[in-house]
């Protein structure tokens, strides 16, 4: 059962070293957690709390200890899905207690304490928000942002959001979600593919109104330097287990979709993101079948979908996908496996609706409507969706 945690393990936290060899290239995206200058002095003499997990790297250790040894005294961590040291896997619960390392409370908010509560933020003057994120709807660190600044609006605390690259920044697409279809995994509506950084999309949530009650956070972000969309962004680490390198995070926008369906992602092998299939996929004349069974891997992929189960399918790694060349989400991979599952009755489950963030996709899919048409019933949303996108970006297109 346990077979791939060496493997895993090893991949990921290899790929964290590569990607933390950014060198002196003066052109290096420089993420907001190194301005110290900007937001230090803005911390001195105040009991600060930290919403953040194993990304908020600052220089070669975590922000967390670096604050700490720089005299800030933090009441509080708050961690997200995957923990705060990057320890929990897709839907782990996420556990409170203490850091192991700094002996600092950590508060989790991810399960049923989504929110942090007054009681959390007793004392607090400041809070510091530094997570990686993809840029994609579903990706639930938003929606941690969103109960964050929520929490801050009421009890009048001060947000500093220590911005990232969004490694999916270059591109806007997908359904804009329906309210009737909000959930923790889609809170606003926005398509799947946002093209903001997290200060930017921290600026909307304000200055659309879209906090509960259209509350107003005290909130200053502390911007990337030689950032912009139209390039693409190699992050620096891998934002979560099941994300460990830049074709995982490229595909997931498209792949993720699956997750609402009877579908195996990949989730528990070497390979999330690109392995596809499901027990009796059948593939055609000229096309090669990969076979694969997920594992059951600590930290990486509990339960996962078909565990110990013989899975046929597709393997993405190095394939042209839409994403790379044309900047939109690639339909391609969802029609194929809906077209080759054996019971199409039975192949969405109740989750994918959310995903998708209305009704109609599960619909059109289930019509044989082509990609093209898909994305043309998109337009009219993605359009006023830019429109208010552009008020609050803070680096060119």
């Amino acid at each position: 059962m346990q077979r791939l945690i060496p493997h895993i393990l090893f991949v990921f936290f290899l790929n964290a070293i590569l990607f933390s060899a950014t060198g002196k290239d003066k052109t290096r995206i420089v993420p907001g957690a190194e301005s110290t200058d900007e937001y230090f002095p803005l911390l001195k003499g105040k009991k600060i709390a930290v919403v953040a997990n194993h990304t908020a790297i600052l220089g070669h250790q975590h922000l967390v200890d670096s604050l700490k040894k720089s005299g800030f005294k933090i009441k509080c961590v708050f961690a997200p899905e995957h923990g705060f040291r990057g320890e929990s896997g897709n839907g782990d619960k996420v556990s409170g207690g203490k850091d192991p390392k700094t002996g600092i409370p950590i508060i989790s908010l991810y399960g049923k304490h989504l929110k942090p509560t007054a009681k959390d933020l007793e004392g607090v003057k400041t809070v510091i928000f530094d997570i990686q994120d993809v840029g994609v709807r579903f990706y639930t660190y938003i929606s941690t942002l969103q109960y964050v600044m929520e929490a801050c609006a009421e009890l009048k605390i001060q947000l500093i959001v220590l911005d990232r690259p969004n490694p999916n920044g270059f591109y806007v697409d997908g359904p804009v979600l329906k309210k009737e279809f909000k959930s923790f995994v889609g809170m606003q509506p926005v398509p799947i593919v946002y093209g903001m950084t997290i200060g930017e999309y921290a600026m909307m949530l304000n200055g659309e109104g879209w906090l509960t009650n259209k509350a107003k956070c005290n909130l200053k972000v502390i911007s990337l330097i030689n950032y912009e969309h139209n390039k693409k962004a190699v992050i620096r680490i891998p934002p979560s287990p099941n994300l460990p390198d830049m074709d995982a995070i490229y595909l997931y926008p498209s792949i993720c979709l699956l997750e609402g369906a009877h579908v195996s992602l990949g989730r528990g092998t070497a390979k999330p993101f690109r392995l596809i299939g499901f027990p009796g996929f059948k593939s055609q004349e000229g096309e090669k079948d990969t076979t694969f069974m997920p594992d059951d891997i600590k930290g990486v992929a509990t339960n996962p979908p078909y565990e110990d189960t013989l899975c046929n399918g597709i393997d993405l790694t190095g394939k042209g996908f839409a994403v790379h060349s044309n900047k939109e989400l690639d339909l391609s991979v969802l029609t194929l496996m809906y077209q080759r599952y054996p019971d199409k009755s039975k192949f969405f489950n109740n989750f994918f609706n959310k995903l998708a963030g209305n009704s109609e996709l599960q619909e059109q899919i289930k019509k044989n409507v082509s990609p093209a048409e898909i994305k043309e019933s998109w337009k009219a949303d993605l359009d006023a969706f830019k429109l208010i996108r552009k008020k609050y970006l803070l680096y060119s297109e």
